[in-house]
């Protein structure tokens, strides 16, 4: 799996489980046997959804660190706070565990957004906060990121 594309809105029900949209069934069909991994993002008040080995590409850069520096240590514990193993169930859905509910502030209805090899899960109401409140920035993000000539 190289990346994932597209943005869709849900419901999750009122014991934390939300329906994956069939759209990213589809495109997760070669990961989903072997599960995910669900976290807590790092810059937004948002969960992230690992495929299982994409995680595992990402965990062995953090794991590579050198624990004896109190920096990385203090990383390390907080990057994985709240981390969970998931899988989804026979109809589909993924459970989310109260405290990530919590962190995401996620209510009734929530986007799934993609975010290159991963899914984002988000309240949807701060979701579209998130893409109003950048959308200024947004332009001259583009180019300090992506406008560099001599690569």
């Amino acid at each position: 799996m190289n990346y994932l594309i597209g943005t869709y809105e849900c419901k999750i029900d009122v014991k934390g489980r939300l329906l994956i949209p069939s759209a990213f069934k589809k495109q997760l069909a070669p990961v989903i046997a072997k599960g995910f991994v669900l976290k807590r993002a790092v810059f937004q008040n948002c969960l992230e959804l690992y495929p299982l080995e994409e995680w595992e590409d990402l965990i062995k850069k953090v794991n590579s660190l050198n624990r004896f520096k109190k920096k990385n240590n203090d990383f390390i514990r907080r990057f994985t706070a709240g981390v969970k193993f998931i899988e989804l169930d026979n109809n589909g859905r993924l459970l989310i565990p109260k405290d990530l509910i919590e962190f995401s502030n996620i209510n009734r209805e929530v986007t799934l957004s993609s975010s290159v090899n991963i899914i984002e899960i988000w309240d949807k109401v701060s979701y579209e906060k998130a893409i109003v409140d950048s959308r200024d920035d947004f332009a001259k993000l583009a180019e300090e990121v992506m406008g560099d000539d001599e690569d």
